[in-house]
C-alpha cells in the first residue's frame, strides 16, 4: 500500500510539472509571435509612426445647459466658436510660422509671440491659445493653408450666446474667463485656464447644474501637429437645462415700459412665489462678457451714472414711501390703536412739537379712516398713527413683515434694506431716539430702506390671504435627454402679523387706491379689470437745498422716486407687481402705469400699450 501511494505522488508531481511547462511554453510562444509581428510585420508602419506621427490627448469642452423660461422659449444658446492654438513641438521654425499666420488672420505678429512668450513655461506639446473665436473668414483663411502653418491648429468650442440680448440680463447674467483666484479657491474642481464659468446671476448660482463635465480624445498627429486619425474618444458630458419662472412676454413689457429710465420691475405668482418678471434697467448686452469687451465698453458701463450693471430689484435700496403705510396700517389695526372707523382730521398739516409736518395734499383730506387714508394716501392720518404706536412696535410689525432682511431669492449680494428702531440710531449715531422721525418712518421716509423685491414680497402676502413665499426664479432642471432632475416648489418664508379681520380693511383700502375715483392710483383702473395696490412717492435726500421748488421744478437728480405694488384680480390674484422708478416724481403717474400695463400683458391684454403720460392731482 505504501509502494502504491509512493507511485501515485509521483505520477500526479509528473503530470503538474508537464502542465507548468507547457505553459510557459505557450507563453513564450505567444510573446515571440507578438515581436515577429511588431518587428517584421507591422515594422515599417511603426517605425513611421515612431519618426513621424505621435499620441496626444485633446481635452473635449463640453456644451454648457440650455436656459428657457417658464414656457419652453429658448433664452440662452451655444454656438461654436473656433479658438486658434499653436502646439510649439510642431510648429517650428516657430518665428516662420507665426509670421504667415499673422498675415492670413490680420493680428499683428508681436502680439502672437508675446502670447507664446507669457506661455513660455507650458510643455512645448501642449497647445497654446492665440485667438479665441477667430471668425469663420479667418478659419477659412488657415484651413486653405494649412500645409503651411505647421503646429497650428483650430479648435472648435462650444460658445455661450445670450439669443435676447439684455432681456432679463441681471436675473439670467454672464460668464466670463475664470481667474487665478477662483482656480486657487477650491471651488471650482475640474477648471483649468481659459475655461468659463458663471460670474452673475442664474449662470453663477446654477453652475453645477449647466457646466456639464468634460471629455476627451486620443488621437494621432502627423509631423504637421495635424490629427491623422481619432484612436479613442470619451464624448463630454452636455449641462442640464433650467427651465425659469419668468414669462419672457411680461419680462419683455416690462423693460420696454423702463426704457430710458433707471428703475426696476419685479412681478411674482402671489399662489407660489414664482417670479413671473425680473426687469433692472438699464440692461446690458451678456454677450459682450463672452465675447470680450474693449476698455471703451468696460468704462462706458462702470461710468454710467445710471448703474446698468446693478440690478436694482435686489440691490437698489429706497425708502419704501407711502407703500410702507400697508405696514403702519396693520400694526395699528393688530395693536389696537385704530379701528375701521377711526377718523383723524385732516388740514393739510400736522403739528408735532415745534415741526409742522406736511400732508402731499396742502388742502388736506378733512375726515379720515383707515380705508380713506390708504386710498387718498393721507399723511396727517400715518402721522398721527405713527405716533400712537411709536418705532418700537412700527418697526417689530415690518420685521415680521419681511422687511430688514433678505427674502433668500438665489441670487447674488441680495441688499437687507433697513428697519430702523431706537436702539439701532443710539448705536449708529450716538444719539437718542427723536419722536418726530417716528412720523416720518409711518409714511416710509426718514431712515426706512426697502427694495422692489421685498416689497412685492410684502404685497403677495397681503393679496394671497398672508403667507409670504420665497421668491423663486428656478422651475425645473432637466437632463440633456429630457428627464426631470429637479422640480422646484412652493417654500413658505413666513406669515404676516395679521388678522383676517384686519388683512380685510387693508384689502378694501388697496382696492379703493385703483378703483375709487379719488384714489391715488385710479389712472391705473380698467374698466372690467380689478386692481389693487398702493402708490408711494419717495423724497430724495438732499432735496432740501431746493425747497420750495414743485416736484416738476426741481432737477433731475433730486426728483423723487416713484413707486406702486400692485395685484391683480383683487379676489384670488394671480400676479402681484412691484415697480420702481428712480427720480421718477410720482407714483401715481409714472409707476403705476407700468404696473397696470404689465399686468394687463400677463393677463393677455394690451400687449402694444404704452405708460399714460397724464398725471392725476395729488400723488403719493
Amino acid at each position: 500500500m505504501t509502494k502504491y501511494l509512493k507511485t501515485a505522488d509521483q505520477d500526479w508531481y509528473k503530470q503538474r510539472l508537464a502542465r507548468i511547462a507547457f505553459c510557459v511554453a505557450g507563453t513564450f510562444c505567444l510573446i515571440f509571435i507578438r515581436l515577429f509581428y511588431l518587428q517584421v510585420i507591422n515594422g515599417e508602419e511603426l517605425r513611421r509612426l515612431s519618426e513621424n506621427n505621435c499620441i496626444r490627448l485633446q481635452s473635449t469642452d463640453p456644451s454648457r445647459g440650455m436656459i428657457f423660461d417658464r414656457n419652453g422659449i429658448r433664452l440662452v444658446d451655444n454656438r461654436p466658436s473656433f479658438d486658434l492654438n499653436i502646439v510649439l513641438k510642431d510648429a517650428k521654425p516657430v518665428e516662420q510660422t507665426v509670421k504667415k499666420l499673422s498675415k492670413y488672420i490680420n493680428v499683428p505678429e508681436s502680439e502672437l509671440l508675446s502670447k507664446i512668450e507669457n506661455n513660455k513655461t507650458v510643455s512645448s506639446y501642449k497647445p497654446i491659445l492665440l485667438k479665441k473665436d477667430i471668425g469663420r473668414d479667418a478659419l477659412a483663411a488657415i484651413e486653405v493653408r494649412k500645409f503651411d502653418l505647421p503646429g497650428v491648429i483650430v479648435d472648435v468650442k462650444p460658445r455661450r450666446h445670450y439669443l435676447e440680448r439684455q432681456t432679463a440680463a441681471h436675473l439670467i447674467g454672464y460668464l466670463s474667463e475664470i481667474n487665478a483666484d477662483e482656480l486657487n479657491s477650491g471651488e471650482y474642481p475640474g477648471y483649468t485656464v481659459g475655461d468659463y464659468i458663471g460670474k452673475f446671476g442664474i449662470e453663477k448660482i446654477f453652475e453645477s447644474f449647466l457646466q456639464g463635465k468634460r471629455g476627451g480624445r486620443q488621437v494621432e498627429v502627423n509631423v504637421m501637429g495635424q490629427v491623422v486619425r481619432n484612436l479613442k474618444t470619451v464624448d463630454p458630458q452636455p449641462g442640464q437645462n433650467l427651465y425659469l419662472t419668468i414669462d419672457l412676454r411680461v419680462q419683455k413689457k416690462a423693460e420696454a415700459l423702463l426704457e430710458g429710465v433707471a428703475g426696476a420691475v419685479v412681478a411674482m405668482d402671489p399662489q407660489t412665489g414664482q417670479i413671473l418678471a425680473l426687469a433692472s434697467s438699464p440692461s446690458f448686452d451678456q454677450n459682450i462678457f463672452v465675447d470680450g469687451m474693449s476698455h471703451e465698453q468696460w468704462d462706458a458701463l462702470v461710468s454710467n451714472p445710471l448703474r446698468p450693471l446693478e440690478n436694482k430689484v435686489i440691490h437698489g435700496e429706497y425708502p419704501p414711501a407711502s407703500t410702507f403705510k400697508i405696514i403702519t396700517a396693520i400694526a395699528a389695526l393688530e395693536e389696537g390703536v385704530i379701528d375701521k372707523d377711526t377718523t383723524f382730521y385732516c388740514p393739510g398739516y400736522y403739528k408735532y412739537g415745534n415741526r409742522v409736518y406736511r400732508c402731499w395734499r396742502a388742502a388736506g383730506h378733512d375726515s379720515v379712516n383707515v380705508i380713506k387714508a390708504l386710498a387718498e394716501s393721507c399723511d396727517v392720518y400715518f402721522y398721527q398713527v405713527g405716533q400712537k404706536l411709536g418705532i418700537d412696535r412700527l418697526s417689530m410689525y415690518a420685521v415680521a413683515s419681511g422687511l430688514g432682511s433678505p427674502t433668500g431669492i438665489d441670487l447674488d449680494h441680495e441688499a437687507a434694506g433697513l428697519i430702523p428702531t431706537k436702539e439701532w440710531k443710539k448705536r449708529r449715531t450716538g444719539v437718542a431716539w427723536q419722536g418726530g422721525e417716528t412720523l416720518s418712518v409711518a409714511i416710509g421716509q426718514g431712515f426706512d430702506l426697502a427694495t422692489p423685491l421685498q416689497m412685492l414680497v410684502l404685497t403677495s402676502a397681503v393679496a394671497n390671504g398672508g403667507e409670504m413665499y420665497k421668491p423663486l426664479i428656478l422651475k425645473s432642471v432637466y437632463s440633456p435627454e429630457g428627464s426631470v432632475i429637479l422640480e422646484s416648489k412652493k417654500q413658505l418664508a413666513g406669515k404676516l402679523p395679521v388678522s383676517k379681520k384686519t388683512l380685510k380693511i387693508i384689502k378694501e383700502g388697496l382696492w379703493n387706491v385703483v378703483n375709487n375715483k379719488k384714489g391715488t392710483a385710479w389712472i391705473a383702473h380698467v374698466e372690467g379689470f380689478d386692481i389693487s395696490g398702493k402708490t408711494g412717492t419717495a423724497q430724495v435726500v438732499g432735496r432740501s437745498k431746493e425747497r420750495g421748488l414743485s416736484e416738476e421744478e426741481l432737477s433731475h437728480r433730486l426728483k423723487s422716486h416713484a413707486w406702486f405694488v400692485a395685484y391683480a384680480p383683487s379676489v384670488d390674484p394671480q400676479i402681484a407687481v412691484s415697480v420702481i422708478v428712480e427720480h421718477g416724481s410720482h407714483g401715481s403717474s409714472t409707476a403705476a402705469p407700468i404696473a397696470r400695463d404689465v399686468i394687463k400683458t400677463y393677463f393677455g391684454q394690451g400687449e402694444n400699450s404704452t405708460p399714460d403720460k397724464l398725471k392725476v392731482a395729488g400723488d403719493q
